[in-house]
């Protein structure tokens, strides 16, 4: 299982819809706006 790097949530890798990659990792997402909140300021979110 993953964490959602923006709401904290746990997400499935192999059923989640939504995923980003960012330097050479990739990211799960439990919703779209999710994504989209990663996607457009991913160092916000990557520690």
């Amino acid at each position: 299982m993953a964490k959602d790097p923006v709401c904290g949530m746990t997400v499935n890798e192999e059923m989640a819809k939504w995923k980003s990659e960012y330097e050479g990792n990739t990211y799960y997402f439990c919703n779209e706006r999710c994504k989209t909140a990663f996607d457009k300021s991913p160092q916000r979110f990557v520690k």
